[in-house]
């Protein structure tokens, strides 16, 4: 995967707040911080350049991004966090402004024909069966109408961590869909499996907030 275009964007967009948070979370001195950070960047570029390109129909490119961002600090920090650790530093250095406003927009969108169709799109488009970091997905509308589920079988992040010796803290990503949910402001997200738990699949279940 060539580092220019999303790669590139989301370093600028989010590496000041990952740094931030090294400080805040995982308790580094300022100094520490900054050396942290130089390293992360090499080593995300490095992670970035293994990765194959994803195709054009591919709608988990930012996934696969965001966890090559975490995993490059993860792999420098200079005590390797637990799991409650670096799921909080994961969840407060995605929580920018922007992040925020993302949500919200994407939130108003959830639900509509648009979003359903983007759902039903990646479930049928089966990326994973041609690239190990992407996902496999099934989309389940609730029979009651309120909400759907998307049910992971194959899943990037766990292939990408597992490579690079992180596996065991794969959870710490899984818990940014509960936060991003809240966020959005328009589901409440419902969980029962993870595959890095030893699940059957991961399940990523949207019930409507009335009113919302």
């Amino acid at each position: 995967m060539k580092y220019t275009g999303m790669p590139a964007g989301m370093w600028l967009l989010f590496y000041h707040s990952f740094k931030k948070q090294l400080i805040r979370v995982l308790s580094c001195e300022s100094a520490a911080a900054n050396r942290v950070t130089g390293r992360a960047k090499a080593r995300y570029r490095q992670i970035i350049s293994g990765l194959p390109e994803f195709e054009k129909g591919d709608r988990f490119k930012m996934n696969i991004v965001s966890c090559a961002m975490l995993s490059a600090f993860l792999l420098n920090v200079p005590q390797r966090p637990s799991v409650e650790k670096a799921t909080a530093y994961y969840r407060e250095a995605m929580s920018t402004r922007l992040m925020k406003l993302f949500c919200r927009m994407s939130g108003k969108r959830k639900f509509s024909p648009a979003d359903v169709a983007s759902m039903r799109a990646a479930a049928a488009f089966k990326a994973a069966d041609r690239n190990p970091y992407s996902w496999n997905m099934e989309y389940d509308p609730y029979p009651d109408g309120s909400g759907y589920e998307s049910r992971f079988t194959a899943c990037g992040i766990c292939a990408l961590m597992r490579e690079l010796g992180l596996y065991d803290l794969v959870p710490a990503m899984c818990s940014l869909d509960y936060t991003m949910s809240e966020m959005g402001g328009a589901s409440e997200f419902v969980r029962r499996y993870t595959l890095a738990s030893g699940g059957p699949y991961c399940d990523c279940g949207y019930r409507k907030i009335a009113g919302s």
